[in-house]
């Protein structure tokens, strides 16, 4: 067979599955179908390769060249012009054709005419019929409609959104077919996309749009986020105008025009089978394709071609983009956004360098977006170090089932810090994080809460969340509520992160890494990482979790002690995570062989080729002649079957002896059955780990260290920039408050609703008075009171300290306090002596004057003085010189 005879049996093949009959000239039949693909149809210029006729009109042209020209099929382009503007032989009705294909074996090329600057494109296969005869109907082209979207009502947007928008709709106009939004955690990257959404399809007039995600718990809130959004240009929302479907099964309906769906799930349907629910519950970065070779590739799908989606939006595309899963987003004739917060160079590449959006966390930090964080590093003896354990006997725990035994060391033990929680569990290095924690949290972390922050703990394993979550309620006196564990493998996991998120409990939640990309929890003002992280992307996803703002009526619903916005987060590094060396790529992603765990998750989604179950087959023998007697015991009784009777099924099933007379589909089906439980998939992934940990009850830990990151003055210094620069901004208001150090102390309430009003554009920016004093406190800690919650009237000191007025910064009512002590010392020196009573309702004047500068006589009829008499009683107290005495007070105590 010559190669071209080779390419256009390849390219029957593919016009057939796309609903198209082929004909001989000799033979045509217009009539046979809708649509029909005509071989060597005749024209003024020579006999087209294939001639399209969709209900009996011709309306494309096909080229076909052997597999070697594909690298210059673009070539051949102005020859399937020619044919497309020469005249069909027999053809009398009027016809214009106006879709052209270029094609390989391998390759698909293909070009609307009818497009402004058309331009062709790689396709998976050609068009259906139904789908041409629609394109003819509609008044215009996708392409061209992008052109003329109407400019975008920017009110309610963020700056960073607008832009992403804008420049959204001009890479459409240019008909770029890849565009990549960088937006930082907390930004409104959803919002961008189902914004987009909206005008693609009321203004661009797209049918169906895919948004994939990776996991089924951002499935959920992306559905959550489209359901509740309201385009500015309608009353309705966008569910009562689009259709929008989350795909829990393996089918699409029809009708959706905005499907949502894991990148997991549409795979399985491309491919034509079903699902295991608990492939959606995890990462699918963290699974490769089988072996060296790809696992069974996306084939053509009549149920939904390549031109079913116009759009793909891709969360997280910094995962999705590669190995298997890419497949997806090229089976699709679909435009594609990609939405990150954290792309590498790759992603970039991918998405051609076309970025729509840059829109970094520091920016964000910058424009109020997203909080910036605090370091706080806690550095121990034995997480620093490791431990020595003599050769004597120890204490040792099986992992899985936490039943402990004591053996005989058969020798002395060194070990590393990153052999802690996986071989070696020593409870007193994990103690004394969480205490060195708590301590930290009454004293320098957040001294003025009355209940813990909203905490995150990132643990190595389940195993270790397990141990960290029980050390903490101990070490907090708290019960179980208190702190719980929110990993794929803990029961009601969804529910407990509801909790965390929306409720008073849990106080601290404990994960792996179901929580640590993705999910939005804004009420976390404190992350711990009890773990290493060495991808730089994984890490700043995982920094992420705390970044969100929080206005203090929100705050409050979770944290009622909360007394200001959410204006910043705390990491706590009890590992060196903040200063580790980092890579570009998480380590799973560069191994150059498949483990068992993702052999078995592929089969778990529906791979039933002969590489990725004979892989599998191989890894079960070698497992079996490793394992010890009781422990195959144990899998038989737990799997129901022998690790050698499950390899022996995988093998049969294309073994050609074994299959005469049998169905081959229902061999595999039976032997991959056992696959598809998570828990059989679990059993079999831990059977050989090493279960067996030493306990080190030797090894009593301490603390090294425990306070601020050395590079905390920059967060400080970008904090006190702000406010440097809101001073600037605020000057006429600022001079004004000068004010409070004159003796006109009637004016001194407009003051205060003046100094209200400055404090309220202040917190607009995300920048609070404790978290300035915290930043002041961090850069100059001799000269600043720490510990200090600040009140809006410290803004004044605070203000007087940067304007180089003071030269160390006090709390306001520290000066109040003695300034009072000097004025009654003072008074009962001379002529006047305070008895008890009067001194009872000075003090309480004095409280008074620290939150509203000053005292005048219609206060005292008020709560807390009306409880005590009033202004009646302070006149009994006082006499006729009561106002000499207030007046005296709000002069002295402020001055």
């Amino acid at each position: 067979m010559t190669p071209e005879a080779k390419a256009r049996e390849e390219i029957d093949k593919k016009l057939v599955q796309s609903g198209w009959v082929i004909q001989d000239v000799k033979e045509v039949n217009l009539m046979a179908s809708l649509g029909v693909a005509v071989r060597e149809f005749p024209t003024d210029s020579g006999p087209v390769d294939y001639a399209l006729f969709v209900d009996g009109i011709p309306v494309g042209v096909v080229e076909a060249k052997r597999e070697e020209a594909g690298e210059i099929l673009t070539s051949v382009e102005s020859q399937s012009a020619r044919y497309a503007n020469s005249t069909f032989k027999w053809i009398k009705n009027e016809y214009k054709i106006r879709f052209a294909y270029e094609a390989t074996n391998k390759l698909t090329r293909f070009t609307d005419y009818s497009d402004e600057k058309y331009r062709s494109r790689r396709v998976y296969s050609f068009h259906r019929p139904e789908t041409l005869q629609l394109l003819l109907k509609q008044p215009d082209t996708i392409r061209n409609n992008l052109k003329k979207l109407p400019a975008l009502n920017t009110e309610g947007f963020r700056k960073c959104q607008v832009t992403a928008i804008n420049n959204l709709d001009k890479s459409f106009a240019e008909n770029r077919p890849k565009a990549l939004v960088q937006m930082a955690t907390g930004a409104g990257k959803t919002f961008t996309a189902i914004t987009a959404s909206y005008r693609l399809l009321k203004f661009g007039k797209m049918n169906r749009i895919l948004f994939l995600v990776d996991t089924k718990g951002l499935g959920e809130q992306a559905e959550r986020e489209f359901l509740a959004y309201r385009p500015s240009d309608d009353n309705r929302s966008f569910s009562e105008l689009y259709e929008v479907r989350r795909l829990k099964k393996s089918s699409i309906p029809k009708s959706a025009q905005v499907c949502i769906c894991t990148i997991q799930r549409m795979f399985s349907i491309l491919k034509g089978e079903e699902l295991d629910e608990s492939a959606e519950e995890v990462h699918f970065d963290e699974f490769a394709a089988a072996d060296k070779n790809p696992p069974k590739e996306v084939v053509y799908n009549k149920e939904y071609p390549p031109e079913f989606f116009d759009c793909i939006i891709v969360d997280e595309c910094h995962r999705s983009i590669y190995n298997v899963w890419k497949q997806v987003l090229e089976y699709f004739d679909s435009f594609i956004i990609g939405l990150t917060a954290t792309p590498d160079k790759r992603t970039f590449a991918f998405f051609d360098e076309n970025i729509v959006s840059e829109y970094t966390r520091e920016q964000a930090i910058i424009d109020n977006v997203n909080v910036g964080e605090d370091v706080f590093v806690i550095e121990t003896k034995v997480g620093k170090n490791g431990g020595h354990i003599l050769k004597q006997q120890v204490e040792c725990r099986d992992r899985m089932s936490r039943e402990k035994r004591w053996k005989q060391l058969d020798e002395e033990v060194d070990y590393q810090p990153s052999q802690l929680d996986r071989d070696i569990v020593n409870f007193s290095q994990i103690r004394t994080v969480i205490k060195a924690f708590k301590e930290s949290l009454s004293t320098v972390l957040f001294p003025c809460r009355k209940e813990v922050p909203k905490t995150l703990i990132f643990a190595k394993t389940d195993s270790h969340a397990d141990d960290i979550v029980q050390i903490v309620r101990e070490e907090f006196g708290e019960g179980n509520e208190f702190c719980q564990k929110i990993t794929c493998q803990a029961d009601k996991a969804e529910s407990i992160l509801s909790s965390f998120r929306n409720s008073y409990y849990p106080r601290i939640a404990v994960t792996v890494d179901m929580i640590a990309t993705g999910t939005d929890v804004k009420p976390i003002e404190c992350l711990i990482f009890m773990r290493d992280v060495r991808s730089r992307n994984y890490f700043e996803q995982m920094k992420g979790r705390g970044t969100r703002t929080l206005s203090k009526d929100d705050l409050q619903k979770v944290t009622p002690s909360a007394t200001e916005n959410k204006d910043h987060f705390v990491i706590v590094d009890a590992v060196g995570v903040t200063k580790s060396k980092k890579t570009d790529t998480r380590p799973l992603e560069r191994k150059p062989t498949v483990s068992l765990k993702e052999l078995m998750m592929n089969v778990a989604m529906g791979a039933k080729d002969a590489d990725t179950l004979t892989s599998l087959a191989n890894r079960l023998v070698r497992l079996n002649s490793q394992m010890t007697e009781d422990e195959r015991t144990g899998f038989k009784k737990y799997v129901l079957k022998s690790a050698g009777t499950l390899a022996e099924n995988l093998l049969n099933a294309f073994d050609e002896d074994y299959l005469q007379g049998k169905d081959q589909q229902e061999v595999v089906r039976e032997a991959v059955k056992p696959f598809y439980d998570p828990n059989v998939r679990q059993y079999i992934e831990n059977i050989r780990r090493v279960h067996e940990q030493v306990i080190d009850n030797v090894n009593l830990d301490s603390v090294e260290f425990a306070g601020f990151d050395t590079d905390q003055e920059k967060a400080a210094d970008m904090v006190i920039a702000n406010f440097r620069e809101f001073i600037n901004e605020n000057k006429d208001e600022i001079i004004a408050l000068r004010i409070i150090y004159d003796h006109a102390y009637a004016d001194r309430p407009m003051v205060i609703e003046k100094l209200n009003m400055l404090y309220d554009k202040l917190t607009a920016k995300h920048v609070t008075a404790e978290r300035l004093w915290n930043c002041y406190a961090i850069k100059n800690p001799e000269k600043v009171k720490k510990g200090v919650k600040a009140k809006i009237v410290d803004l004044i000191s605070i203000i007087r300290y940067e304007l180089g007025y003071s030269e160390n910064l006090s709390p306001f009512a520290d000066r109040v306090d003695y300034n009072f002590m000097q004025w009654t010392l003072k008074c009962n020196a001379g002529d006047v002596h305070f008895t008890e009573e009067q001194m009872k309702w000075l003090r309480l004047i004095k409280e008074h004057i620290k939150t509203s500068l000053n005292v005048e006589p219609r206060d005292l009829d008020y709560s807390p003085f009306d409880g005590m008499g009033g202004l009646g009683k302070f006149y009994e107290l006082f006499g006729e010189d009561y106002e000499t005495v207030l007046h005296q007070m709000s002069v002295e105590l402020v001055a």
